[in-house]
């Protein structure tokens, strides 16, 4: 069949425009569909899952998803407070969670870019309210929700900011009082029960969650309820006379939660008048409250707390000079505070048994820190357990400052239990690290009349001396086991001396230090008088604390003959660096022959320099033998 020209045309023109069409259709199947999904790795597919005002600055896909069912996303990014004051005239009385979360949510958003807070205060109370809507009803949100811990998470966090004062930076004020809010007032009042701590007033609080923890491999923080702070002891002597106040640490850092409890959050918001209570708890004292009839866990953040205290502390400065000048460590001691250095890191509890740590040479009770931080986030060993620590002049006598350490374990004894009834106060494990060690052992042993003879040729009865100075020569010359310590811990201990108190660099080391002239001199008069010639030459020089580590002096010689009491149970943790046989090695202060005693019932080598008391090795041992110590019957 023949067609007509104009047909062929047309039929030629219609394949060509078919071509056309089939190569769009082919080129568009390869671009996006308008529905789809795009894959993306694990990380960033959680990121876009949970972020949110707490972690992004930015509101979470939970309060997108409100504000895109009313319209209103992207008024929100220009008129906020319209936006929120719209949610909130047209929230429920009753149920309405996803509008509450939101409310919670963009109000702690908008007062994150205003720095008002007035902002967070309304985010506390939708938060709560969302939580613990009262009158009966239960929890609004599923545990299962991502939002139910971001609720608490948004109050914590809004309870903190929103009592902030911006004059003292991110300093909170619990104070009584109407505040107010965007929809209303909140009415405050406080509760003064939980202000004070072991008698004193606290003030100073500070959020730990905006502080960011170094020097610590572990940031112990419990999660739950509550605006985990950080507070200072205020100014001045305890408000009470409670045993054991003044051996609390005058900078120490109290890890507390503020707790702003709402009655009827739920039902008072339509008229916009709330009305609260700010709560304060100790972490070592309260550790749950309850709520609507339910126990809540308070969040607590005890790791930032110690970490705060110890930022900028002058205890480091203090090292050196407690080492080379006597009387450095005790002029740092308040006048109202405990004089024979002697602290607890907690008020005194009944049943707790304590731990007392004594620092080494040069050191200060601050290089326990990882040590505490363990223990302390431990839950068994503080439940179980107090912390004390011990600081001295390390260049004193060796035997002067064991002394004084036996007097001020007895004196604080006798002060928190004068009747002898708390029975875990004689379970006392003691724990020293290098020249502490030995003074620890002097807390353990029975020496008779061995030093005592070595340094005059008269019984002490028979020195007329005044009854200081008898005092003085009777607890730095004369040792019994302390009744009530049951185990001790020694850790890179140079029972036969130390390397370092040989040769050159411990003579220079000797002859810097300075030693309390004043006592010795006032001994060295007294004993004149009583014609012992022996003892005057020893007071008129007596040896520092590196003179005391030689390994050729004879009163260590005679210390390392003396064992451990077999009533009182011995364990050593010894550092050794690098490879090799043991026997051979050494921390570059102590050598493993030095720390080794045939009468420790357990001994662990570890790999490490001579600050083995900061390795996690030796601090999972601690944490071993405490929980034997704990297990054992009292001895």
């Amino acid at each position: 069949m023949v067609l007509p020209l104009n047909w062929k045309r047309l039929l030629s023109r219609t394949a060509r425009c078919s071509s056309v069409l089939v190569a769009v259709a082919l080129l568009m199947s390869g671009c996006a569909t308008p529905v789809g999904v795009e894959p993306v790795d694990i990380p960033t597919a959680y990121s876009i899952q949970n972020e949110s005002a707490l972690s992004a600055e930015q509101p979470s896909e939970a309060s997108k998803t409100v504000l895109r069912r009313q319209g209103l996303l992207d008024r929100f990014g220009q008129q906020p407070e319209a936006v929120l004051a719209e949610l909130h005239r047209n929230l429920k009385r009753a149920d309405d969670e996803d509008r509450l979360f939101a409310l919670a949510e963009l109000s702690f958003l908008q007062g994150q870019r205003t720095d008002d807070r007035r902002w967070f205060l309304a985010s506390a109370v939708y938060a709560w309210a969302l939580l613990f809507p009262g009158d009966g009803a239960g929890p609004q949100l599923d545990p299962a929700d991502p939002r139910y811990r971001q609720t608490y998470d948004l109050y914590n966090q809004a309870v903190a900011h929103g009592f902030a004062d911006g004059r003292d930076g991110d300093e909170v004020h619990l104070k009584p009082g109407v505040y107010p809010l965007p929809f209303g007032q909140l009415r405050v009042s406080l509760d003064p029960s939980g202000m004070t701590w072991g008698g004193y007033k606290l003030d100073r609080f500070v959020p730990t969650t905006t502080l960011e923890v170094r020097g610590l491999r572990n940031r112990y923080h419990s999660p739950g309820l509550g605006a985990p702070l950080a507070a200072s002891l205020a100014a001045g002597q305890a408000a009470s006379n409670l045993p054991g106040a003044d051996r609390l640490g005058a900078r120490v850092k109290v890890p507390v939660t503020a707790l702003l409890r709402l009655e009827h959050a739920r039902s008072d918001l339509a008229r916009g008048q709330i009305a609260g209570r700010l709560e304060l708890y100790a972490a070592d004292q309260v550790s749950t409250v309850s709520v609507d009839g339910r126990q809540q866990r308070l969040e607590s953040d005890p790791t930032a707390a110690l970490a705060f205290q110890l930022e900028g502390n002058p205890i480091y400065d203090l090292e050196i000079a407690g080492f080379l000048r006597n009387g450095a460590f005790r002029g740092s001691i308040p006048k109202d505070r405990a004089q024979d250095g002697l602290f607890t890191l907690h008020p005194y509890r009944r049943g707790k048994i304590p731990i007392v740590l004594v620092h080494g040479t040069a050191s200060s009770p601050a290089r326990w820190a990882e040590l505490v931080n363990e223990l302390e986030g431990d839950p068994e060993i503080r439940e179980h357990y107090q912390i004390w620590v011990f600081f001295y002049d390390s260049g004193n006598p060796i035997p002067y400052s064991a002394g004084r350490l036996r007097v001020a374990l007895a004196d604080t004894l006798n002060e928190l239990d004068p009747k002898g009834t708390d029975a875990a106060l004689h379970r006392m494990v003691v724990i020293g690290h290098s020249q502490g060690g030995l003074l620890t052992k002097l807390t353990s042993i029975d020496s008779g009349t061995r030093f005592w003879d070595r340094i005059s040729d008269k019984p002490l009865d028979q020195i007329n001396v005044d009854p200081d100075t008898r005092a003085l020569l009777q607890r730095s010359f004369f040792y019994t086991p302390l009744p009530f310590v049951e185990r001790v811990v020694f850790m890179s201990t140079p029972h036969h001396g130390a390397l370092l108190a040989t040769g050159r660099i411990g003579a220079v080391a000797a002859w810097l230090v300075t030693l309390p002239v004043d006592l010795f001199s006032r001994a060295s008069q007294a004993a004149t008088l009583s014609g012992d010639e022996k003892l005057v030459q020893f007071l008129r020089r007596p040896p520092n604390a590196i003179d005391n580590m030689n390994p050729d002096n004879p009163g260590i010689q005679m210390l390392a003959a003396i064992p451990v009491d077999r009533r009182i149970k011995a364990h050593s943790i010894i550092a050794v660096k690098g490879g090799g046989p043991k026997e051979e090695g050494d921390d570059g202060v102590v050598a493993y022959r030095s720390a080794h005693i045939p009468e420790a019932v357990s001994e662990l080598v570890v790999d490490s320099g001579h600050s083995v008391q900061s390795t996690p090795e030796a601090i999972e041992e601690v944490r071993r033998i405490l929980m034997e110590h704990l297990a054992a019957p009292r001895q």
